[in-house]
């Protein structure tokens, strides 16, 4: 029998940005801040229709996370989130909830991220990638380095709980420009860091036109060089890519890795909802104003199917292998319904090659197993 979880976490789509990043994958639109002021009205009225609709579904759920993500959510007037956030609270308590908004350091404005504070937003997560104006250049970031600086300061006025996104393994990335990103970072004593390995991902211009990256060597010493430092300067390395200082690890993204469920709204979001003994996945039209027509219609999904039993194992530890410190086997049979006894012999392998570890209630990777989560994926199949 599958448990629904007695929490759910909110997912806010805001597919704009001033421009789209050579290697970004997301479902993002360039659009200007005079375009996006002329529909961005209109987009958040089709946001709360979507989430009425689902309210029935979650009403006795704890909403314990809202995300705001982008494209760039910061380009969003103050009195639209405002508005969402209302609507939401109108039959949710939000007083514990992480409220989370995704920015970039070339949209910052100080007036409306106070106004942001003000109105409930209480964590935000900045896209700096990179303190090195070089590198910030190939990525086509639209901030210099100064910029970022600036505003993690004007951040730090309003924002007890601030997140920094960078990226390593970048083209031409030396060891020595990685540790001062890195050094450069924990300068501003941040709860938490996100240090994403730079892929390759089909459908961006990265991939049509690569530039020369490290080696896998080469990005297996940056990373090892990541880990070092923020343990040093007591991050927890609690995720993949996360590492937050002591109780300040990213709610949202927890409920992502331990299986929960989650609502997402808007353009090209996605959600997976656990109700009558099964688990659905919903996913919307990815076009901002094709969204709002559907919306408009009462079609709010473009597609929904229940993930098949036979697909559980993997479509949890998926996700659940990428926390360092492991789950529990009684979260594992909650979130699937089905015993943990009946995967084991799959895993026999990652045992044997010492990417996994167990106990008689934890499963974790081991230190090996957080830098090959895919074999371990694969002898799964």
């Amino acid at each position: 029998m599958i448990s629904t979880p007695h929490s759910v976490g909110v997912y806010v789509h805001l597919p704009w940005c001033i421009h789209k990043c050579p290697y970004c994958d997301f479902n993002s639109h360039e659009a200007s801040q005079e375009k996006v002021r002329s529909i961005e009205e209109e987009y958040v009225d089709s946001l709360i229709d979507e989430f009425n609709f689902y309210q029935e579904l979650i009403k006795d759920r704890i909403i314990t996370s809202i995300f705001f993500g982008g494209g760039t959510p910061s380009l969003i007037s103050p009195k639209l989130f405002a508005k969402l956030i209302n609507a939401i609270n109108k039959n949710f308590n939000l007083s514990e909830t992480e409220i989370t908004l995704e920015a970039n350091p070339g949209t910052i404005d100080i007036e409306n991220f106070q106004a942001y504070a003000e109105l409930g937003i209480n964590r935000v997560s900045l896209g700096i990638q990179s303190f090195n104006d070089n590198h910030l250049q190939c990525l086509e970031r639209i901030h210099t380095s100064i910029e970022a600086k600036y505003a993690i300061e004007v951040v730090k006025k309003y924002f007890k709980n601030f997140n920094l996104d960078l990226m390593f393994g970048l083209p031409n990335q030396s060891l020595d420009e990685l540790k001062d990103d890195i050094d450069t970072a924990i300068s501003f004593d941040p709860k938490h860091l996100s240090f994403y390995h730079l892929t390759i991902e089909p459908q961006t211009r990265f991939f049509k036109i690569k530039p020369k990256i490290p080696s896998d060597d080469d990005a297996y010493e940056m990373f090892n060089l990541v880990l070092a430092e923020l343990k040093n300067s007591h991050f927890d390395h609690y995720e993949t890519s996360a590492f937050a200082q002591p109780g300040h690890q990213c709610k949202h993204n927890l409920n992502y890795w331990t299986f929960g469920d989650y609502l997402g709204i808007g353009a090209g979001a996605h959600s997976k909802l656990s109700h009558d003994n099964k688990i659905f996945r919903m996913d919307n039209t990815k076009n901002p104003k094709q969204y709002i027509t559907e919306v408009n219609k009462q079609n709010f999904f473009s597609n929904k199917a229940s993930i098949p039993q036979k697909d559980l194992p993997f479509e949890f530890l998926m996700n659940a292998l990428r926390l360092t410190h492991g789950f529990t086997k009684k979260t594992y049979s909650e979130r699937t319904g089905l015993s943990f006894d009946d995967i084991k012999s799959k895993l026999h392998p990652s045992f044997q090659q010492d990417l996994l570890y167990e106990d008689h209630e934890i499963l974790k990777p081991t230190t090996k197993g957080v830098l090959f989560l895919n074999e371990i994926l694969h002898n799964l199949i």
